[in-house]
């Protein structure tokens, strides 16, 4: 009996694999022996990215703390309702204007800017209340609802009342809650039916109906529905 092992059988989809895998490799190397000085370049480039990233976060968390505590006694004055105090500053602290211009990329700087916002509103010096709201980095919480019915107010007060109304809806749903959606949307019905826009005005009181009935907004919602049916 012969003690040789028999011919192990290839499939040929074996061959094309490593074929593959060969030519893969051989072509590797031609072209690292070609380029060799750039890819070490390129991982050095990568190294360098990764550094800077991390340097960068460091950064950007030293210049967050400093900003919160810059920031602190300017939110005492805006608490105090002393909005102008609160946005100049003066020799004793740093106003929020100057946070949220110097620290804009931070996420206190980015509050700095609500709070900015905010106090101008209170002034009613609307025009820079919009541009800090605007500025506002909104994520899907309280804060950026409220910003963005700031921004709505603002367009109300100033005759844009279409758009204030499409930006009180994109309030209630950017955050939702039985306290303020229901309002946002009570909102912005009033500014639809100021624009002449009575269908989306009864959209967003048949919103109110539909997913907040028990909300105060919705105690008067069939009466003001069909008060609306009337206008058409």
């Amino acid at each position: 009996m012969s003690t040789l092992k028999p011919t192990r059988k290839v499939s040929r989809r074996h061959e094309l694999r490593e074929d593959t895998v060969i030519t893969f490799y051989a072509r590797a190397l031609d072209f690292y022996e070609k380029n060799g000085r750039m890819v070490h370049l390129a991982a050095a480039g990568v190294v360098a990215l990764v550094a800077l990233v991390l340097v960068w976060g460091w950064y950007q968390s030293g210049q967050n703390e400093k900003a919160l505590s810059e920031m602190a006694f300017a939110v005492d004055r805006y608490e105090d309702g002393d909005y102008r105090a609160a946005l100049d500053g003066d020799i004793t602290f740093t106003g929020l204007i100057e946070i949220a211009d110097s620290y804009g990329g931070t996420a206190a700087g980015n509050l700095a800017r609500f709070y900015a916002a905010d106090a101008f509103f209170r002034l009613g010096d609307y025009e820079n209340a919009l541009r800090y709201f605007r500025a506002f980095d909104k994520s899907s919480d309280y804060l950026g609802a409220s910003a963005l019915a700031g921004e709505a107010a603002i367009l109300e007060e100033q005759g844009e009342f279409e758009k204030a109304g499409d930006l009180f809806r994109r309030a209630a749903n950017l955050f939702t809650s039985d306290i303020t959606s229901p309002e946002y949307l009570m909102d912005a019905a009033r500014a639809y039916e100021q624009a002449g826009a009575i269908s989306k005005a009864e959209a967003a009181l048949e919103d109110i109906r539909e997913d907040w009935p028990d909300s105060q907004a919705a105690r008067n919602i069939e009466f003001d529905l069909a008060r609306l049916a009337a206008k058409k």
